[in-house]
């Protein structure tokens, strides 16, 4: 290939080459102009490649430096196996020899991995189709590999490469793996605990033995992280009940040869056990003394607790960040009195300099605009540092449940001491979903549903799902939108479009269906950070069919007002929201009361007021308090519809019982529903035995008590129905699934018992 055509001069430069490195040329020459520049030996290169790497170029003089200088660049790409320069005539020749490149990468013997996963592994190391072969590059792909079979407990397993050279100087990669079977943790000792059960200690691990449920969690799968944390958490456990000698001495993980079973074992010393005699605040306070003072939950006379110093330096901290002492600080020193086996603590603060906030920046966020995260701030630019509205800010952005996880660091300002950023940074989740799924109930027994939502649409925090559901109780196909910031305000603005059909003949209620079309307006306004009104207004054209077998109060009702109605409903609604989380709350309380008034061919109204609580006992414990009462009647002298009356029984209210089957019955045992109803539960959460660390699996123990009462018929706590049992929820890759097992305890003739009640899949 030719720059340009010119005489040869036979002068011939040599490299010899060992490995990827050039060596001194053969022979010394004298200096000449280059002419032009040939290149020999290419197969797939282009010889643009070539030149571009070349540090000489046509019209310069070629000198011997420069002829190494050009060896190491051409070597340094990794395109070629040798290179020669060679000059003819003033012309500079450069022969080369190629790599061979990958044309093919096959996989066999691979099945805990998909290969998809394992290619993308390869790449990241530099192994992939159409690159240039190179040795190093294979050998660290397999000991990638290697450790990712590591990782997942294999640690049996064998990773064997084969290179074969076939046309155009190119070669197929060959990766077979054989995995083995997966090391198993057989065996947790800690020698060495005197003061715990060795059983109690071992519960903290994450790490166990085989189980029941670790072909899920995987627990019994060694890895050095988990047992990191384990370590931390057997240390706090002992920190935090007075042990503050305590040391983890050493730790060994064996693994037995044929690379199966794998044994830990914890060497710990105790030590002895310590009390707090005394605890005092020193330094400069600059907020009143006694208000600090109650922050401090480490009393004289408890057992000395490392968490709750940890806990009393955090809120004393939190406390003057609030006052905008963004860097304040609250070091505890100890006075140990071994021979009494007690602790002193010295709590000394120092606030810092107060600061302002300069900018708020927001990271992350690629696809959700940054006016619906900065909405939800309470933290100003330009005032005082606030650490509990930086937080409060924080948790409405996480509420908002578009990311999947926010983080706010505060940053200093170079230069301005009393000055800060305060920088959130989120990490967005997918907010649209298309939904093609089959659930299961012990209501719906199997329903179908095809729906598409976005919460986030176009990045503006607005919600737009359309859902079609088929059942064999309800059918329902559905428009719905929400603005939650339809006003800079905060107030909500949104509206439904539906036609819903139900079907009750095939439950404990008496036989009807209704064929429902109707749509309303939705507005909410917030009154402050956790309370909220909501006003709505309706319209619903409704078609009622009867049957035969139908209660004689379902028919009359049809007969005096016929079966075909058109009526407007207004509601109002009114909630104080404190919960911590809206997906797994384990604090908090929500409380919320709602009222409907109708008119039209139809003219009544419902009331209802409902009250949860959530208590933590400990981090895994939860007590959790629900409370319904509810009150609906007629207007304008008409009845309550039947099918607007309160129907209890079933998930949601009174477990343990068939669905809406409690309350006033017809002479055939089906349920009629009430006008009063009240609904009670006491649940104990905790996490699954076995797999205390996993969030997506829930245990409940339960009490529940419920029933509804007819127009007229005197209410008594007596007649209320009660069950307890216990209740399981998972969600599950496949779905959410909630099943519970609840027995009746004080079942009285003609009620209907459903022990076990289960859903599977997307709520309906």
């Amino acid at each position: 290939m030719r720059r340009s055509a010119l005489p040869a001069i036979a002068l011939c430069l040599v490299l010899a080459a060992t490995g990827a490195m050039a060596q001194t040329l053969a022979q010394a020459f004298k200096p000449f102009v280059i002419r032009d520049i040939r290149v020999e030996g290419l197969q797939r290169t282009e010889p643009g490649t070539v030149f571009s790497y070349l540090p000489v170029k046509v019209g310069e003089t070629m000198t011997e430096e420069k002829a190494q200088q050009s060896l190491r660049a051409l070597f340094a790409t990794g395109f070629f196996r040798d290179v020669r320069l060679e000059v003819e005539n003033d012309v500079l020749v450069v022969y080369v020899e190629e790599r061979p490149a990958v044309a093919q990468i096959d996989l066999s013997g691979i099945r805990e991995f998909d290969a998809e996963t394992v290619r993308k592994v390869l790449r990241e190391q530099g192994l992939t189709e159409g690159r240039i072969f190179d040795r190093s590059v294979l050998e660290r792909s397999e000991q990638e590999l290697k450790r990712q079979y590591l990782s997942r407990g294999l640690y049996a397993a064998e990773v064997q490469t084969t290179v074969t050279p076939i046309e155009r100087n190119r070669v197929g990669i060959n990766i077979a793996v054989t995995e083995g079977e997966v090391a198993k943790i057989r065996g947790i000792n800690i020698v060495g605990a005197q003061a715990f059960r060795e059983g109690d200690l071992l519960d903290l691990f994450v790490l166990r033995t085989p189980g029941w449920l670790t072909w899920y969690t995987k627990h019994d799968r060694y890895s050095r992280e988990r047992l990191a944390g384990d370590l931390e958490s057997l240390r706090s456990h002992y920190l935090n009940r007075g042990y503050l000698d305590f040391v983890i001495e050493s730790t060994q993980v064996s693994i037995t040869p044929e690379r199966r079973d794998i044994y830990i074992t914890v060497n710990v010393v105790e030590g002895e056990k310590y009390t707090v005699s005394d605890v005092q605040l020193a330094g400069q306070m600059l907020v009143p003394k006694e208000d600090l003072e109650k922050l401090v939950t480490l009393k004289p006379g408890d057992v000395f607790s490392r968490e709750k110093l940890q806990e009393t330096a955090k809120a004393i901290g939190d406390r003057l960040g609030n006052d905008g002492y963004a860097f304040a600080n609250a070091n505890a020193v100890p006075k140990v009195d071994r021979d009494k086996r007690s602790v002193a603590f010295t709590i000394f603060i120092d606030p810092g300099r107060r600061v302002y906030v300069r900018r708020i920046d927001v990271t992350g966020n690629t696809k959700t605009r940054d006016e619906v995260i900065r909405r939800e701030m309470r933290q100003l630019e330009g005032a005082y540092y606030d650490a509990s509205k930086i937080q409060l800010s924080r948790r409405r952005i996480d509420r908002t449940q578009y990311f999947a996880d926010v983080s706010v660091e505060t940053q200093p300002v170079a230069g301005s001491p009393d000055q800060v950023d305060v920088v959130y940074t989120v990490k967005e989740k997918s907010t649209g979903a298309l939904l093609l799924g089959v659930g299961f109930s012990s209501l719906e027994r199997i329903a179908v549903q095809t729906s598409i939502s976005q919460s986030n649409v176009f990045g503006t925090g607005k919600f737009l799902s359309a859902n079609i559901n088929s059942g064999r109780v309800n059918t329902v196909y559905a428009l719905s939108y929400l603005d939650p910031y339809f006003t800079v305000d905060g107030v909500s603005q949104g509206f439904d479009v539906y036609k819903r059909e139900t079907d009750a003949s095939t439950l404990s209620v008496g036989a009807y269906v209704t064929d429902a079309l109707g749509g309303g307006v939705k507005f909410g306004y917030p009154i402050s950070e956790n309370i909220s009104i909501s006003f709505g207004a309706s319209v619903e054209s409704v078609k009622l069919q009867t049957f035969s077998n139908s209660p004689v109060q379902f028919v009359n009702f049809t007969n005096q007002f016929g079966t075909q109605y058109t009526y407007g409903a207004g509601s109002v609604g009114w909630a104080r929201d404190t919960r911590d989380s809206l997906i797994q709350p384990s604090s908090g309380t929500l409380m919320r009361a709602t009222a409907e008034l109708a008119g039209g061919d139809l003219k009544y109204y419902r009331m209802g007021y409902q009250h949860q609580w959530f208590y933590p006992l400990t981090r895994d414990y939860t007590l959790f308090l629900n409370g319904e009462v509810g009150q609906a009647g007629g207007m304008g002298g008409q009845p309550l519809p039947f099918f607007k009356n309160f129907f209890v029984g079933g998930p949601g209210s009174v477990r343990g019982y068939r669905p809406l089957s409690l309350g006033p019955q017809d002479p055939n045992g089906n349920a009629l529903g009430g006008t009063r109803s009240v609904i009670g539960t006491a649940e104990f959460l905790f996490p699954m035995p076995g797999a205390s660390k996993e969030q997506s699996l829930r245990l409940a123990a339960f009490v529940d008590a419920g029933q509804v009462f007819a127009q007229g018929q005197k209410f008594d706590l007596g007649e209320l129905r009660y069950a307890g049992g216990v209740a399981l929820a998972w969600l599950s890759p496949f779905g959410p699934l909630r099943l519970s097992f609840a027995q009746p305890l004080n079942k009285k003739p003609g009620d209907h018992v459903q022990r076990l009640q289960f859903t599977f899949g997307y709520g309906f």
